[in-house]
């Protein structure tokens, strides 16, 4: 009795091993119409479809051994520490580019999709932005900085009525270290005319406490604003989902 129960589990077992492996191999296009990911959306709205299905609408075919929606599960969890959509904005064209079926035209289909999501994102959050909430700054720039492995720097120039004009990289460090001295930053504010400025940069280890030479540097920077009629407004340090503002803290004039 326990042998044919035996049995049965793995003739069980071997049956859905078998139909796994006939819908990795199956065509999108042989698929049963109300399976298919374009056809789904098309009846339902894109909204039902699953992570995985909603890039197999974008790659359309997958390769010799796995259908679009297998292959697209397995380039969303590509990456270990970023498993799901998350991932796809830490992977290198490279990366996707060492995958099979994966060609130049896929691999950059896959980067503007993650850009595309950025840019708006970042459209969404430039309706709310305002200097006496950096909380909306942060958002503003929370995209640039998010999937970033090194440190980077940014400076943002406002105008009179407190509009930006303009946002600029001033320098990339390290996975624990950037670069910001006053000289570029100045240069940049006179060029554009800015009468305000805030500096952003990431903290790639997500602890966004800043360091002594933040501080230092901060207070430095305020300094020089404030002789040349060019005031910092506030440095933000921004990682793991959340800000620290040296405005809030009352840390923009301290050495």
């Amino acid at each position: 009795m326990e042998q044919k129960k035996e049995e049965i589990r793995e003739d069980r077992l071997t049956n859905a091993m078998r139909s796994e492996l006939m819908n990795q191999h199956l065509r999108i296009g042989d698929m049963a119409e109300q399976s298919k990911p374009c056809e789904k959306a098309m009846q339902y709205g894109v909204q039902v479809l699953t992570d995985a299905e909603l890039l197999a609408v974008i790659l359309r075919s997958g390769n010799r051994d796995e259908n679009a929606i297998v292959l697209s599960e397995r380039i969303l969890n590509l990456d270990p520490l970023h498993p799901g959509l998350h991932g796809l904005n830490s992977l290198s064209m490279e990366k996707l580019l060492s995958v099979s079926g994966i060609g130049k035209v896929k691999a950059v289909q896959l980067k503007a999709i993650t850009e595309l999501s950025r840019r708006m994102s970042k459209e969404e959050a430039r309706g709310s932005l305002s200097l006496d909430h950096p909380e909306t700054i942060a958002r503003f720039f929370r995209e640039d900085m998010r999937y970033l492995e090194k440190e980077r720097v940014y400076a943002a120039f406002f105008n009179s009525a407190g509009g930006l004009i303009k946002e600029v990289l001033i320098s990339e460090g390290t996975v624990d270290k950037s670069l910001l001295t006053p000289r570029e930053v100045f240069v940049e504010a006179c060029e554009c005319r800015a009468v305000s400025i805030v500096i952003l940069h990431n903290h790639p280890s997500g602890d966004v406490e800043p360091s002594r030479y933040d501080i230092y540097m901060t207070a430095h920077i305020y300094e020089i604003g404030e002789m040349m009629g060019i005031r910092l407004l506030d440095h933000l340090i921004i990682g793991g989902g959340t800000y620290f503002s040296f405005a809030e803290r009352g840390l923009l004039h301290e050495t």
